[in-house]
């Protein structure tokens, strides 16, 4: 992906307007649902006001928790949307008048900023640090954040998204509890894998709405870019869960979203689905919001090629799920994305070729276009694709197992440049069985959650 120097812009908008002010946030119970509003401030140039909505259903209850819960969570949630509209100017100054954020608080807020912007600030060739990027000013007069206790049962809510990850999360907690399923922004692929995993009618919609005079300054060439979106929906879905009395916040990020997207940076589009937040996120909840609610990837423990290796026993899924985000508003796979290639080769392995170019409508290992992004996926290119995808060493070895699928068959396009100018020396280490009986260490998957896993991937205790 193209850098553009931005960096002389970046400095011009940070000495003409001096700071944001996350001034207010306001939450009302209605007859149709909770609406929650906020209120930023950018000296007195614009002033922004995004919402977001969770529409009444009979699974969440919004008198079940206390005031001040919701309280915390419409103000958190604040928290995480403010750095979408400071990102288009980056004044130095964050003052947050709702909340007297403590040290701690102060630190964790910076953190999540700071390396959710990480592809932000490399794309637009802005060179910072985490200690002079801005300054968060709390209002030492107002009240504080404080643990809250909640009734909660023993199931979980489940975040959907529509890929081929919630569906194995979907797959894998189906008898375990009288769980709900979550989804911001309903689209096709999201709705319909819920619906075909068995919980139509026990999900919690969020309905999230932009500002358009952010969308205004977009236009006009003020600073845009990738913010921390999983680190929103992480704060919502404790709000789901404390609505819904649900124990458990079962997430869908695998081991390989903790890979930096560029090598030997820190710069990880996928920083706020990485291990480093979800341990950062859970000590927040812990200390800031309820012991009682517990947030953890059920995916970290596996690798893509053992997602995939249980996704496709499921081809009830197929005709829906959809992980292509440009054709996502059209529910369609767009066959042009490094996204929809990385998905075709991760499921490659697990089916036959044909059942394959069924799913996608076309070989897309055939396609010269793609070149570029194969590269970037298997490592020839110095970097990877600022998208949602497995590690490089996960891709390769597809690949290679790929090639088996096609015994007494034409290679494709790029596979048979892979075999001949690429990694192909390296697929007779490749430990199929190894790569697929293994388990990371590092996650907060408790016991029955992980004895799921080993079933599915018929691991031996």
């Amino acid at each position: 992906m193209s850098l553009e120097n931005n960096i002389e812009k970046y400095r011009e908008l940070r000495n003409k307007y001096n700071s944001f002010t996350y001034k207010t946030y306001e939450y009302k119970i209605k007859e149709d649902g909770l609406y929650l509003e906020f209120e930023f401030l950018i000296d007195d140039f614009v002033e922004f006001n995004p919402s977001l909505v969770i529409p009444n259903n009979i699974f969440v209850d919004f008198n079940r928790v206390s005031t001040s819960f919701l309280s915390q969570m419409a103000f958190n949630i604040g928290m995480v949307e403010l750095i979408s509209y400071w990102k288009a100017i980056c004044p130095k100054e964050v003052h947050i008048l709702p909340y007297n954020l403590d040290e701690y608080q102060l630190k964790f807020w910076k953190k999540v900023y700071f390396n959710g912007l990480g592809e932000f600030y490399y794309l637009n060739g802005i060179n910072t640090s985490q200690e002079e990027f801005m300054t968060l000013i709390p209002n030492t007069e107002a009240r504080t954040l404080k643990p809250e206790k909640i009734e909660v049962d023993n199931a979980s809510i489940i975040p959907v998204g529509g890929g081929k990850d919630s569906v194995v999360s979907l797959e894998l907690l189906k008898e375990h509890g009288e769980n709900l399923a979550l989804i911001m922004n309903p689209r096709g692929a999201s709705t319909a894998t819920a619906d075909i995993g068995g919980l139509d009618k026990k999900t919690i919609v969020v309905k999230r709405f932009l500002d358009t005079k952010l969308l205004d300054l977009n236009t006009k060439g003020f600073l845009n870019g990738h913010t921390p979106f999983s680190a929103l929906l992480a704060f919502v879905s404790v709000l789901a869960a404390g609505i819904a009395g649900k124990k458990y916040i079962a997430l869908s990020n695998e081991s390989s979203a903790n890979e930096p997207t560029i090598a030997g940076t820190n710069v990880n589009h996928q920083y706020s689905k990485s291990i480093e937040f979800e341990s950062d996120f859970r000590d927040y909840i812990e200390k800031s919001i309820t012991s009682d609610i517990k947030y953890f990837s059920l995916l970290r423990p596996m690798s893509e090629l053992q997602i995939a290796s249980i996704f496709t026993k499921s081809r009830k899924y197929f005709a829906d799920f959809r992980s292509c985000n440009v054709g996502s508003k059209n529910n369609v796979w767009c066959g042009e994305c490094s996204k929809c290639l990385f998905t075709f080769i991760i499921i490659s392995p697990f089916l036959k070729p044909e059942v394959v170019e069924g799913i996608f409508g076309e070989n897309l290992l055939n396609k010269e276009l793609l070149r570029q992004y194969f590269d970037e996926l298997t490592g020839v290119a110095s970097e990877k694709p600022f998208e949602c995808v497995g590690t490089i060493d996960e891709v390769n070895a597809a690949l290679c197992m790929t090639i088996e699928m096609y015994k007494d068959m034409e290679l494709p396009l790029l596979l048979n440049d892979f075999v001949s100018k690429y990694k192909v020396k390296k697929c007779s280490s490749i430990d199929k069985d190894n790569l697929l009986k293994t388990i990371e260490t590092e996650h907060f998957v408790e016991e029955e959650f992980l004895k799921l896993i080993k079933e599915q991937l018929q691991i031996d205790e």
